[in-house]
């Protein structure tokens, strides 16, 4: 039986005592980046994943490729259902399975994964509180190298090497966790009201680039962690992060692209809010739409 969640996030301690159990599939989602702002490029952490080690049993989740639509205008376009439900099941991914994503940064690249499997329906997913870099700094154990087997290859889900279960994986209908340009707009508009909030940290933008959305909030990805260890503030700590925001009826978080973005939404779902959309291509998608006066 898989392991059950009962918040979006799942301590160090908690994915320790539940490694290896029945149809928990442990993922790493790690992306590396390169450059500021417009020169910011992606890359696969797939070679630190192997290289520098993981957490036993993990699997390497490419957001880069499998779980973005990489022939797409913008970087990290989400997948469609099917490309979704493929690249799931290659993870050994199932309907039953309990999943736990966790990256090598603070956050961003798991909350991104982690908001994916939801808008398609999936809820028994969790973000591991603190990544890899709470989990390594623990002591808790790391292993280097791929993984011996592949689920895709086997028919198999597996929460650590060699473990089977029944290999099949649907997505369901997609919820209305995005926002898109003209969703954007209308709330820039007043058309549509919405609170937008910027998660992306000024230093991750670079100092030269178009002004961001008009009328944002920003609440910066590394204004919600603990620097010490690189978790989720809680409590009145978190409450108090997001304090000029959470009266509003409806957020929609942006950063770059839509990794961060994920960061703010996760954090506003364990405070409660019930209504967060994360903007698709956040600022790469509004500069290429927004004429210069617009967005000044």
């Amino acid at each position: 039986m898989a392991p059950v969640l009962t918040s979006p996030l799942v301590s160090t301690q908690w994915l320790a005592d539940h490694l290896g159990a029945d149809e928990l599939v442990v993922l790493d989602a790690s992306v590396h980046t390169v450059g500021t702002g417009l020169e910011t490029t992606w890359q696969s952490a797939r070679d630190s994943y192997e290289q520098q080690g993981h957490v036993p049993g993990a699997r390497y989740a490419d957001l880069v490729e499998a779980f973005s639509t990489p022939d797409a205008d913008l970087p990290f376009t989400r997948p469609v259902a099917e490309r979704f439900e493929s690249s799931a099941r290659d993870l050994g991914v199932t309907n039953t399975s309990t999943v736990v994503i966790y990256d090598d940064s603070v956050g961003e690249w798991s909350a991104r994964l982690w908001w994916i499997f939801r808008s398609f329906g999936f809820d028994s997913v969790a973000v591991l509180d603190g990544g890899f870099t709470k989990w390594r700094d623990e002591g808790r154990p790391v292993r280097v190298g791929a993984l011996r087997t592949s689920p895709k290859a086997t028919g198999t889900s597996t929460g650590a090497e060699g473990g089977d279960t029944a290999a099949s994986f649907l997505a369901g209908e997609e919820r209305p966790l995005w926002a898109d340009h003209g969703r954007v707009l209308r709330a820039v508009t007043g058309e549509q009201p919405a609170t937008l909030v910027l998660a992306a940290p000024e230093s991750a933008l670079g100092t030269e680039h178009p002004p961001v959305v008009p009328g944002s909030t920003p609440i910066a990805v590394d204004a919600l962690v603990d620097p010490e260890t690189n978790a989720y503030l809680r409590g009145a700590a978190l409450q108090q992060a997001f304090a000029s925001v959470l009266d509003a009826d409806e957020i929609v978080t942006y950063c770059g692209v839509g990794s961060a973005a994920c960061v703010d939404a996760l954090a506003l779902t364990v405070l409660g809010h019930e209504k967060v959309s994360v903007y698709d291509g956040s600022l790469v998608d509004w500069w290429r739409h927004q004429p210069e006066a617009m967005a000044s």
